[in-house]
């Protein structure tokens, strides 16, 4: 299969260019679990997006330290874009900020989490079933976010719920999937990433995020396998 990337992450900081970009994350997400699919990436929070999606078994959408409610050009063009893949059937899977910006695509508000930030190894319950479900009723993936999507878009299923996050992912039909939380980050990432946002998110916060990964690992690989089996279930 051949999937296309649209990465949004505008953390162009020397900490971002001295480790993988989401580019490079997601490609090697998909690699783990379908070596032989191709991944390609395009840049919308710098305005490149595929001029021909019909290429393209299916689209996914990265993270990104940015806030949906910006709604900057590029967010309002990505907005256009999905609504567009939606109606034609493109398989979208969104992580994030992609989870977020899919949801508010289709009209769903965005807001601060009233608990605060999410930000460490956290654990996601699976409330609704998908054919391309595993058989875990929880797992485990790295999550850095205080906003979140807070009612669950027309016609979709709530699939994962997290601490403080009703709706931690969602799919609509079997063309959208979403999880709120980074199946893409290492556990090398996200321990520099934990310390790189020390004095932006507190000490309570970071070493709350520490604690929470000691002696524990995501379920990256997991959760990698269910989405390739959607996007190999929900192939046009």
């Amino acid at each position: 299969m051949k999937l296309a990337t649209l990465v949004t992450n505008t953390d162009f900081s020397d900490f971002a260019k001295a480790r993988p970009l989401d580019d490079a994350k997601f490609a090697a997400l998909i690699a783990g679990v379908r070596p032989g699919w191709t991944v390609e990436a395009f840049w919308v929070c710098k305005g490149e997006f595929p001029e021909d999606i019909s290429g393209f078994d299916g689209v996914m959408v990265t993270g990104s330290p940015a806030s949906v409610n910006e709604d900057t050009p590029w967010m309002a063009r990505l907005k256009d874009v999905l609504r567009e893949m939606m109606a034609e059937g493109v398989p979208l899977f969104g992580a994030c900020f992609g989870h977020q910006v899919i949801a508010s695509a289709v009209g769903s508000r965005i807001v601060r989490n009233p608990a605060g930030w999410a930000h460490g190894l956290i654990e996601m319950t699976r409330v609704g079933e998908t054919p391309w479900s595993g058989p875990d009723d929880r797992l485990r993936l790295y999550g850095s976010h205080v906003e979140q999507v807070e009612s669950l878009p027309a016609d979709a299923t709530r699939i994962f719920e997290s601490p403080g996050c009703p709706i931690a992912g969602f799919a609509i039909g079997t063309r959208v999937f979403t999880v709120q939380h980074h199946p893409e980050m290492t556990p090398d990432f996200f321990t520099d990433l934990v310390h790189e946002y020390a004095e932006y998110v507190g000490p309570e916060v970071t070493e709350a995020a520490l604690a929470s990964t000691r002696g524990r690992v995501a379920d990256g690989p997991l959760f990698a396998e269910e989405v390739a089996r959607f996007f190999e279930g929900a192939g046009r």
